[in-house]
């Protein structure tokens, strides 16, 4: 498990090291461009099982800090369904990664 440093008040958010890396990928990109997004994720039932939500934008301070060493392969797939939840006007919803047998479900 990794995590993200988030904002000035440094709020942390835990990801899987691999989620984490796809998540990275696609915030370089929107920020290289200069757009910002929402980001949600369903809360760990540790703290009342709800879900967060932050904006990522380009005056955002993050920091990822992975707890692997190793380079994380990235799945064109994932990329592209994340890229699209960014681009949409819920935002991205972080999930699991979806299956290589199960199609990527596309947010209208």
């Amino acid at each position: 498990m990794g995590k993200i440093l988030y904002g000035n008040m440094k709020t942390e958010i835990e990801l899987d090291d691999r989620a984490m890396a796809h998540l990275q990928a696609v915030v370089a990109t929107k920020l290289r461009r200069g757009e910002g997004f929402f980001l949600q994720w369903r809360d760990d039932p540790a703290v009342g099982d709800g879900r967060s939500a932050a904006w990522i934008g380009p005056n955002v301070p993050l920091f990822f800090k992975y707890y692997g060493s190793k380079p994380i392969e990235l799945r064109r797939e994932w990329l592209e369904a994340m890229t699209m939840g960014a681009n949409s006007n819920g935002g991205l919803m972080l999930g699991d990664e979806p299956s290589l047998t199960t199609p990527i479900a596309t947010q209208p």
